[in-house]
């Protein structure tokens, strides 16, 4: 009986918490959002270029690596600076690890010195649980037509320290290389490593 009770349960909570995901090779789902500058982006607004989204969370040491070696914004000024838009997306939930208002989300990336195109705030989770993004950072690169070239960790070495970076083949950059040169991505998808998304 209690087991019944509990499965009876269970098949109710899921729904609530479960997230959908995208598949690469398929169009990415759309999605409007507010940035912290409060300028509305709409996804099908940026047709006809990259888009590249970044989940961040600064308090994360995985994200730290990136930011504090100045690899993410090297990165982010490279690719926006060849006309690819560069969304940086905060699902951090009101009360959790991570979240932070638009005023301290602009002093953060001014303080790091940041080159996205927009720090978007999804503190109520709906684009992360659109995507299944699962941890910081977890990055989706997006073709000119729409498709899900890439999704998953930002390299190949699981690791916060600032030296591995070097070490590592950084999957973004290789899926992104290859698309624009129209050869095959050839790691498409990969597991995203770092702090879990706080929703």
């Amino acid at each position: 009986m209690m087991k019944t009770l509990l499965a009876g349960l269970t098949m109710l909570i899921l729904p609530l918490y479960a997230t959908a995901s995208v598949v690469s090779g398929e169009p990415a789902p759309g999605f409007e959002a507010t940035d912290a500058h409060g300028k509305v982006h709409n996804l099908g607004d940026f047709l006809g270029k990259y888009v590249v989204l970044e989940w961040y969370n600064h308090g994360c040491p995985f994200v730290q690596k990136y930011y504090k070696s100045n690899a993410m914004q090297e990165l982010q000024k490279r690719l926006t600076d060849e006309g690819a838009i560069w969304l940086s997306i905060n699902s951090g939930a009101k009360g959790k690890q991570g979240h932070m208002s638009p005023d301290e989300t602009i002093e953060k990336a001014a303080s790091v010195g940041a080159s996205s195109t927009a720090l978007i705030l999804d503190e109520d989770g709906t684009i992360g649980r659109l995507f299944g993004a699962k941890a910081t950072p977890h990055m989706f690169l997006i073709d000119p037509t729409g498709i899900v070239i890439y999704q998953g960790a930002i390299d190949s070495v699981s690791s916060a320290r600032v030296e591995d970076i070097e070490k590592a083949e950084n999957y973004l950059v290789s899926a992104y290389t290859a698309h624009r040169e129209g050869k095959p991505v050839a790691v498409s998808t990969t597991t995203a490593y770092g702090c879990s998304v706080k929703y």
